[in-house]
């Protein structure tokens, strides 16, 4: 069974969402300074691309 491009983005977008969450959480919880709100806005880019690539998913 392979991986079509529906399955690719459907794990990258997994993925990429919890990367942001992550970073978010670092920034949030881990880092209180200058470097938090850093890690934060990294954290919701992550997650933006992460919408991208949901609604890419059935138009490719």
């Amino acid at each position: 069974m392979g991986m079509n491009k529906n399955t690719i983005l459907g794990w990258a977008t997994l993925l990429m969402i919890v990367m942001g969450l992550l970073l978010i959480g670092l920034g949030a919880f881990r880092y209180r300074d200058v470097s938090g709100w850093g890690f934060a806005a990294v954290g919701i880019g992550f997650l933006a691309n992460a919408w991208v690539f949901s609604s890419l998913k059935g138009r490719l």
